[in-house]
C-alpha cells in the first residue's frame, strides 16, 4: 500500500502566509529538533519543514467558489482545511538564511557544545532540554558567523521562541546564558559584526 504525502501532511489551499527571518528561525529549530529525534535523512527532514516541496495543485478556482449551504456540519474541503498547513511564501533571503544557520549549528555542534558546557553553569549539558540547546546554539551561530544581524536581535529571537515552544523558565535561563556568551565572544574578538549588525538596540 502506497501512502499518499498529500493525504498525510496535506497543504490549504485557500490560506498562505509571508515567510519572515523569525519564521526562518522557528521552522530551523523544527528541523533540528526532527532530525536529531528521528534520525531521518537530514535533506528529507528539511524539505518537509521549509518549503514543504510536496508539488501540490494549487486549484484557485475552486478556493473562489462560492459557499453552498449544507446539511453537514462540515464539508470535506472545510475538514481539509482544518487539518491542512498553510503554505509559506518564502523569499530567497529567507531560505539562504535559514539554510545557512542550520548548517552552521550542524557543522560546529562540538565546538557549541562546548561553548555552552562553558557557560552553563551547574547545568550538564545532557541536562539541558533539547529545544533550550539548539536556541542557543542557534543564537551562538548567528552571533559569530552573521556580521550583518545585531546581538541583541538574535538574543530577543531565542528568548522570544523559547516562550512559544519551550518551558515557563526556559527564557530567563537562555537569557543569561547567551548574556554570558555575548560578553565572553567579545573578550575573545570572535563578536565580529558590520553595518546593520552594530546595531545595539
Amino acid at each position: 500500500m502506497t501512502l499518499d504525502i498529500n493525504e498525510m501532511m496535506p497543504m490549504s489551499k485557500t490560506k498562505k502566509t509571508k515567510g519572515s527571518r523569525h519564521l526562518a528561525r522557528v521552522k530551523v529549530l523544527q528541523v533540528l529538533v526532527a532530525y536529531d529525534v528521528c534520525q531521518t535523512e537530514l535533506h528529507l527532514v528539511y524539505s518537509h519543514i521549509m518549503p514543504r516541496d510536496f508539488f501540490i495543485d494549487d486549484d484557485e478556482d475552486q478556493a473562489k467558489e462560492p459557499v453552498q449551504k449544507s446539511n453537514k456540519i462540515l464539508r470535506p474541503e472545510e475538514i481539509f482545511e482544518l487539518d491542512a498547513d498553510v503554505p509559506i511564501e518564502w523569499k530567497d533571503d529567507e531560505l539562504s538564511f535559514a539554510y545557512k544557520l542550520l548548517n552552521e549549528v550542524l557543522n560546529r555542534h562540538e565546538y557549541l557544545d562546548d561553548l555552552l558546557s562553558s557557560l552553563a553553569e551547574n547545568w550538564d549539558l545532557s541536562r539541558i532540554d533539547k529545544i533550550d540547546k539548539f536556541l542557543m546554539q542557534m543564537a551562538a551561530v548567528e552571533l559569530m558567523y552573521f556580521p550583518e544581524i545585531p546581538p541583541k536581535v538574535s538574543i530577543n529571537e531565542a528568548i522570544d521562541i523559547a516562550k512559544d515552544y519551550s518551558s515557563d523558565k526556559s527564557s530567563v535561563f537562555i537569557n543569561g546564558v547567551l548574556d554570558a556568551m555575548l560578553s565572553k565572544l567579545r573578550e575573545e574578538g570572535k563578536l565580529t559584526k558590520e553595518g546593520r549588525g552594530l546595531i545595539d538596540k
